[in-house]
């Protein structure tokens, strides 16, 4: 008897478990099919919402300009453009201007916003109407996609993140939510990034190079080592006295070399000597390097 019942509880269990899995699946493919739908229900229109004649004060121009509403409506439409803000080159902004962030905590595989409540008031989400207009100006429509959120609203994503703006930005360009929190960072057209800092950028570069890193390099204004030339050393970024001039340079070991001041612009990691850089497209374009 007691071996009777203490089969028919264990069988009892297990049918719970495989039915809550089941739940579990389903309720995952689900939402999928649910975001899936969605995004296939949205319309894609290549350009600007101007270009496509949208009415004034519709989609992102809605809250514009001043900072945006604390619990923005879904919008009938919204823009996506390639831009520059600040120093962030490329980022995505808004049909206004506006620069638009992503956020480490979210996730983009699966994508899943995580800003919610107060967050999501200070970093108020993109979304946007079901069956409602995405402009692409500059954007890849395969990184551009929806999420739903906790609150039924469809958030754009850009390379599978979830994208916001952020309520201390008040006009178009401000990028005052950049690196906030080491969370928060302007999204590029890909999804990744904007404006990583120069330092990460320029140590993972020379790591990409293989070789050992360079404390110092002379810059010539003539190819093959031709003089006049400029001797730059230290560790970290370096601004070169005269910047625009250099044909070729000399180092031993790998550096990343800028086209702006500061290391910010084009760069390029080399290594060693580089007898004209016009071969590798940056004569008389160095501005800065970073060694080290």
């Amino acid at each position: 008897m007691i071996r009777n019942r203490i089969a028919a509880i264990a069988a009892a269990a297990a049918a719970a478990s495989l039915l809550l899995t089941a739940c579990n699946g389903t309720g995952a493919s689900d939402a999928a099919a649910s975001a899936g739908s969605a995004l296939q229900s949205l319309n894609f229109n290549s350009g600007t919402a101007k270009q496509n004649d949208a009415a004034p004060k519709t989609g992102d121009w809605a809250n514009s300009p001043g900072k945006p509403a604390a619990a923005p409506a879904a919008k009938k439409w919204v823009q996506l453009s390639a831009a520059r803000a600040g120093d962030l080159n490329p980022v995505v902004v808004n049909g206004a201007g506006f620069t638009l962030y992503r956020f480490d905590n979210d996730t983009a595989d699966p994508s899943k916003s995580n800003c919610n409540g107060d967050c999501a008031t200070t970093w108020p989400p993109v979304v946007v109407a079901p069956g409602g207009k995405i402009f692409i100006d500059g954007v890849d429509k395969s990184a551009v996609g929806v999420v739903k959120r906790d609150d039924g609203n469809l958030q754009v994503t850009v390379g599978g993140w979830p994208v916001y703006r952020f309520s201390k930005d008040l006009k178009p360009g401000d990028t005052n939510g950049q690196g906030v929190g080491g969370t928060w960072f302007g999204v590029t057209p890909d999804g990744q990034k904007a404006g990583a800092a120069a330092e990460e950028e320029a140590g993972a570069g020379a790591e990409a190079g293989g070789g050992s890193p360079a404390t110092s390099v002379t810059l010539s204004d003539e190819p093959n080592f031709g003089d006049p030339s400029e001797g730059v050393a230290g560790s970290g970024c370096q601004n070169v006295a005269r910047d625009d001039s250099a044909s070729s340079l000399q180092a031993s070991g790998t550096l990343k070399i800028w086209s702006e001041k500061d290391c910010k612009g084009e760069s390029k990691v080399v290594e060693g000597n580089i007898a004209d850089l016009a071969a590798i497209g940056f004569d008389n374009t160095i501005s800065s390097v970073f060694l080290g």
